[in-house]
């Protein structure tokens, strides 16, 4: 068979692949008769009322002198690790905002930072494409730095996105712009599996970041530059377990529901949308209209019982969505002492009673609900 055969053959293969995709989403708009807020409006409910002072920023963590990139609590809920441009993690105590450990980085273009699930150890990884381990109980060299304990290498791209499996210090997984993702054992600094790459299932643009089940640590969610994010099974990973479309740019952040049924994720097409992982169906997008250029969302994270979702946006608004009726009940950007850049990342203490943020203004910032208001 000639080339132009082949190329031919190719051209048509994917009309009918297209072609047949797009008959599946006709199929599942038919079947979504509606989402979680006409179902919730219809049964009566109403949004959360949220006051200017029942969420409160109550500490801005100063200490980086370039932007933050990334952010990560302990277990415990009172520690935080950032990461920066000015090559440096940092340890913060959240209670007192006093700095435990200022870690000097082998590579300063760090991406992502996290704790292990002890809090013993913290990982981080970026444009070196090797994720490196520090143990904060180690000694410091001659010069005064921590020295990295373990370095995994192996992926052939930047490193976009790291994460401890629940309750494992010991395994940890990671995406990449090499279009993988890895599980890695961190005794050893062996890779374990490869998610994508050669597989026709895996990702066909860089992989941003990852979201592992809570409930069910052998699942885990990536998101990537092809607009789709994929479920994975820790067991099998020659193949991703389902495929979510819907989003119309770079799926940059996801996050798994509390529920470890349903997942989040926020695309640089200004959404976020929630997921069932069991269906694959979209249950809701979370969407604010703006006037002139859409903000690209930067991360997401869900409050304890998931009614609330914490979205940060490149304009440096951080929105609080009502996840059941879809509605933004709070705006942290236009609160006193807000961030007064592109907000980069965000996440939960464990008891979910303290949201920090981290911003290109080179800050981190630590809101508490306030008054009366119960942790939601």
């Amino acid at each position: 068979m000639s080339v132009a055969e082949l190329k031919k053959r190719h051209i048509a293969a994917t009309a009918t692949v297209n072609a047949l995709r797009e008959q599946l989403k006709q199929k599942r708009i038919l079947l979504l008769d509606t989402d979680v807020a006409g179902y919730a409006r219809s049964q009566g409910r109403t949004p959360v009322s949220f006051g200017p002072t029942d969420l409160v920023c109550c500490r801005t963590l100063q200490g980086h002198t370039g932007k933050v990139y990334s952010l990560d609590w302990t277990s415990e809920k009172n520690r935080i690790v950032s990461a920066s441009q000015d090559g440096r993690l940092i340890v913060w105590n959240s209670l007192t905002s006093q700095k435990t450990h200022a870690i000097k980085l082998p590579c300063a273009w760090v991406m992502t930072c996290a704790f292990s699930p002890n809090g013993q150890s913290v990982a981080c990884g970026g444009l070196d494409s090797i994720c490196s381990i520090f143990n904060l109980n180690s000694p410091n060299d001659k010069d005064g730095n921590l020295t990295v304990s373990r370095m995994l290498s192996g992926h052939k791209g930047y490193v976009s996105s790291c994460q401890y499996v629940p309750d494992e210090d010991t395994h940890l997984i990671t995406s990449s712009g090499d279009q993988t993702c890895i599980l890695w054992d961190v005794t050893t600094a062996q890779r374990l599996s490869v998610f994508g790459g050669e597989f026709p299932s895996g990702h066909t643009a860089d992989v941003l970041s990852v979201s592992i089940n809570g409930s069910n640590s052998k699942m885990f969610v990536s998101g990537s530059c092809d607009a789709t994010a994929r479920l994975w099974d820790t067991r099998i990973a020659s193949r991703a377990v389902r495929t979510f479309h819907g989003h119309e740019g770079d799926v940059s952040t996801v996050k798994f529901f509390p529920d470890g049924y349903r997942f989040g994720t926020g695309s640089d097409d200004g959404t976020c949308r929630l997921f069932d992982m069991r269906t694959g169906h979209q249950l809701q997008v979370y969407h604010q209209q703006h006037d002139g250029e859409v903000p690209l969302v930067t991360s997401i994270a869900f409050s304890i019982s998931g009614r609330l979702l914490f979205v940060g946006y490149s304009n440096g608004d951080c929105y609080v969505w009502d996840t059941l009726m879809a509605k933004v009940v709070l705006n942290l950007g236009s609160l006193q002492n807000s961030h007064e850049g592109r907000i980069t990342c965000l996440g939960l203490s464990a008891d979910g009673s303290a949201l920090c943020t981290g911003s290109w203004d080179r800050n981190l910032k630590i809101w508490a609900f306030g008054g009366h208001r119960k942790v939601i």
